[in-house]
């Protein structure tokens, strides 16, 4: 008699069905946006953009409407994101969800990433100079090793 095991799930293992890429408006993040809508699309995936609202800061305790702007750049990346969409509908199908989540950069997109089952993440490369010295939001998703990331210049 032959002992019969039930298949288990693995993530990953037939491609990714749900990519997270982070976008904050920069023109890197836009560039990795395009890139994880060309996967999503060739690997039939789900693309989750995410936009990491940040957390109130001290200047915002002194009045500054950090809040609203954040709010209006969540608004305008998902008009972006409509936009384009809707040029490639009928040629280019894939299905997307916006998603915010609050926090610094590297907190939220791992937030995002664990809450949304993310097979792999994408992200822009860095565009500041001191991240060579502190380390990236991208050197710190690789160095976390919880999901392939790629980084797009």
């Amino acid at each position: 008699m032959t002992e019969q095991h039930s298949p288990q799930f693995e993530r990953g293992t037939d491609g990714p069905k749900v990519i997270v890429v982070g976008v904050d408006g920069s023109d890197s993040s836009m560039r990795a946006a395009a890139y994880a809508a060309g996967l999503a699309r060739r690997q039939h995936a789900l693309l989750a953009v995410v936009y990491v609202q940040p957390v109130m800061t001290a200047g915002a305790a002194l009045g500054a409407p950090v809040a609203e702007t954040t709010d209006e750049i969540a608004e305008d990346l998902v008009q972006q994101i409509r936009d384009s969409a809707q040029r490639l509908k009928g040629i280019f199908e894939i299905r997307w969800e916006f998603h915010t989540f609050p926090g610094d950069p590297y907190s939220g997109l791992v937030r995002a990433a664990d809450e949304l089952k993310a097979d792999a993440v994408v992200v822009g490369a860095s565009e500041q100079a001191g991240h060579r010295i502190i380390g990236s939001v991208a050197i710190r998703l690789v160095k976390a090793g919880r999901w392939p990331v790629t980084v797009v210049p």
